[in-house]
């Protein structure tokens, strides 16, 4: 986890230049990544994702991928927000710079994620069985299903925003 500020502050993921991916922890061994035999690993199915976010089949739940752009990215638990660091300054620019991005946010079309519990964010390349190893953050999710938004957002003249947003449904 990459740290931009005092200990205690965001733990931002960053990739090595492919998309993250937010893996359900339960089925995090069927996450092949980059390996395996077959055409199409599951890294490649994640960059066939068009658009700022995707779900894929992992086992007997869905992953999210974050896609567009492999920007350094954070979960936001009190804005249910993963914020992707696109263009900033500072830290405290990204995160001055939050709730004006999500104000005025032109959101994408909603997808529904349903999640059995925490998941992993971490670089799709990498196998979920080494997650742990890797640049990851582990997301306390609830089990159920989310609506799941996206926008990109400049709150400032210098500041640029991937935001993914996360609104738990009911039952």
């Amino acid at each position: 986890m990459v740290r931009y500020a005092e200990p205690g502050a965001v733990e931002w993921v960053e990739s090595g230049g492919g998309p993250l991916i937010a893996v359900p922890e339960t089925v995090l061994p069927f996450w092949a990544g980059a390996d395996g035999d077959e055409t199409a690993s599951d890294y490649d199915r994640a960059c066939e994702v068009d658009g700022f976010v995707g779900l894929l089949p992992v086992g007997d739940a869905a992953a999210l991928v974050l896609g567009d752009e492999p920007a350094a990215t954070s979960y936001l638990p009190d804005h249910e927000t993963f914020v992707r660091w696109c263009a900033a300054e500072s830290e405290d620019e990204v995160l001055a710079g939050v709730p004006a991005a999500l104000a005025t946010a032109a959101w994408e079309d909603e997808v529904s994620w349903v999640v059995p519990g925490p998941v992993v964010l971490f670089d799709a390349a990498w196998p979920g069985t080494d997650s742990a190893r890797a640049d990851h953050l582990t997301v306390a999710l609830a089990p159920g299903r989310y609506a799941v938004r996206a926008a990109s957002v400049r709150p400032g003249p210098e500041t640029w925003l991937g935001l993914v947003q996360l609104r738990r449904l009911p039952s």
